[in-house]
């Protein structure tokens, strides 16, 4: 039986000392932290954040990897009455320009009263501290070194988290998300799931997007059951050990966005998997972006010898103004495809949507024409989000110190477009991404799925849409390009763009701008290419590969 609703600090009360944290180490072991041991590391960092200043309501900003230490500065935080805000370390970013910008806008926006890091950001987050004027940054050893613990959390703030947005539509937005949404979000995701401390997870996502923070580590500890954690980089390198350890520990829970699962494919062969067994698994939530049926498919095809369910991979959808879990299937339901109405925006023939599920208890999903009236089954428009764990809005203006700012209110436009099939939800991608061709919306992540398809790795392309000079325009951003690659972005682009300008740009391998959480900032592109950013290599999308 499922453990219900619990505060987010309710698990210090009860902390074992059996069951904790299991961080992956640099050789090929695993370091135990329990939640007797980690309660202690909270309740430390709290009086440390205490003694620094930082008083009820301030924002602490993390700058860490996932580790006990980041762990122990959230739940601190929280335990201090002051609100924990996450920032991706400079690990997540390639450019290191691109990182100073981005962290450089998060600081600025959320003006945090301390900023705790690790060792490895250090250096890199005192410039960019230095530089927006906000204090310099400790490193978490130091932060605690000889600070007795509190004998137990204060009263815990009213935003109880600051979550960026993406920035996959421009520059992330700090969303606040209040205990009561965030006990909420969690309480419904536990349910869904039929979480109980019986059910260990694992997760190699990193801990500044809210999928790995809010869907992995918070519900982790919150019920109490084992969590077993890689850095990013652990899972790049080595696929395998994360599902040498599935399989070892009888992992039940874990989860992924669309391109973890492709990079299985990829890097993973059936003599790896000799021995193993993935028959313990449950739940895999796949979310975060548009999920390829192909994908799906070509995952249990691999793993499905060795014991996966069908069953258990679990399509989802949620965003950050959401807290997070919005919709999910039910474990052992069975993931499908749908297509839109006859005709209906949207609707590329071979790229019937995958389901996302149904709404979690006491949310309400709709789907409203540009208008805002609510849409019949198979049509496709905006998806709106009611009900409970909604945020109360955004941080306020950068210099404001305040964590006051726009509100989103009961209903939650979100930006994405979708369609509902007897209730369950169908996403096919943001709509600003998109463009009208004879009357019907294409979609950028509709074109791209059709390209990966043909060869294109994710990653290594990124469609962008819009109107520039006037025309109607589809380009195609290469990262590294390949023999072939131009002549199937022209067939796909040609196809189901009509008489759209067609364009090719070509950027070094890692060159398309992402988020921290890797997708591709299409608007921030679409603006740098319209300014000439990449005038040099910017060509005509020829159906020869030259």
């Amino acid at each position: 039986m499922g453990i219900g609703d619990r505060g987010l600090l309710d698990w210090l009360d009860d902390a074992s000392a059996e069951r904790g944290l299991y961080y992956a180490n640099h050789g090929d072991g695993w370091d135990f932290w329990s939640y007797r041991d980690l309660r202690d590391m909270v309740l430390r960092t709290a009086a440390a954040l205490r003694a620094r200043g930082v008083g009820d309501g301030d924002v602490v900003a993390l700058v860490q990897r996932s580790g006990p230490g980041f762990a122990a500065t959230f739940f601190g935080a929280l335990a201090a009455g002051a609100t924990p805000c996450t920032i991706a370390p400079p690990f997540a970013f390639q450019r290191a320009d691109d990182y100073e910008r981005h962290s450089a806008h998060l600081l600025s926006t959320v003006r945090p009263r301390i900023t705790v890091c690790d060792v490895e950001s250090q250096e890199r987050v005192r410039k960019i501290a230095a530089a927006t004027e906000v204090p310099e940054p400790v490193i978490y050893d130091e932060l605690v070194a000889g600070v007795e613990p509190l004998d137990g959390p204060l009263s815990p703030p009213e935003t109880a988290l600051v979550q960026f947005t993406s920035g996959s539509s421009g520059f992330s937005r700090g969303v606040r998300i209040s205990a009561d949404a965030l006990r909420a979000n969690l309480t419904g995701m536990r349910r869904w799931l039929g979480c109980t401390p019986e059910y260990p997870a694992i997760s190699w996502l990193p801990v500044h997007h809210d999928m790995g923070l809010v869907g992995f580590l918070l519900n982790v500890v919150t019920t109490g059951f084992d969590g077993h954690m890689l850095q990013p980089d652990h899972f790049i390198r080595s696929p395998q050990r994360y599902l040498r350890r599935i399989s070892e520990q009888r992992i039940a829970m874990t989860a992924m966005p669309n391109f973890g699962l492709s990079y299985i494919l990829r890097r993973v062969r059936p003599a790896d998997l000799e021995g193993l067994r993935f028959d313990s698994l449950r739940c895999v939530i796949i979310g975060a972006e548009r999920i390829d049926p192909g994908v799906l498919d070509d995952v249990h095809a691999l793993l499905g010898p060795y014991g996966l369910d069908r069953g258990a991979l679990l399509p989802a959808y949620g965003s950050a103004e959401a807290t997070l879990a919005v919709t999910g299937l039910t474990p052992g339901e069975g993931w499908s495809t749908r297509e839109p109405d006859e005709g209906d925006a949207g609707s590329l023939a071979g790229t019937a949507v995958v389901g996302c599920g149904r709404p979690l208890e006491d949310r309400t999903v709709t789907v409203v024409s540009e208008d805002g009236d609510a849409l019949p089954d198979g049509q496709v428009g905006e998806i709106v989000v009611s009900g409970v764990s909604i945020a109360d809005g955004y941080v306020g203006d950068a210099g404001s110190g305040s964590l006051s700012g726009t509100s989103i209110g009961d209903r939650l436009r979100t930006g994405d477009a979708g369609f509902l099939r007897d209730g369950q939800l169908f996403v096919i991608g943001r709509l600003g991404d998109g463009l009208k061709v004879s009357g019907k919306m294409v979609f950028a992540e509709s074109l791209e799925t059709l390209l990966h398809r043909r060869g294109i790795p994710e990653r290594r392309v990124a469609v962008l849409l819009g109107v520039r000079d006037g025309r109607p325009t589809g380009v195609a951003v290469f990262a590294g390009v390949q023999d072939g690659w131009r002549r199937a972005a022209h067939e796909v682009l040609s196809e189901w763009l009509g008489d759209a300008g067609l364009l090719a740009v070509e950027v070094p391998r890692g060159g398309i701008a992402v988020t921290s959480s890797g997708k591709p900032r299409r608007r921030v592109m679409w603006k740098a290419l319209c300014a000439g950013a990449y005038e040099d290599t910017t060509r005509p999308l020829a159906p020869e590969d030259a």
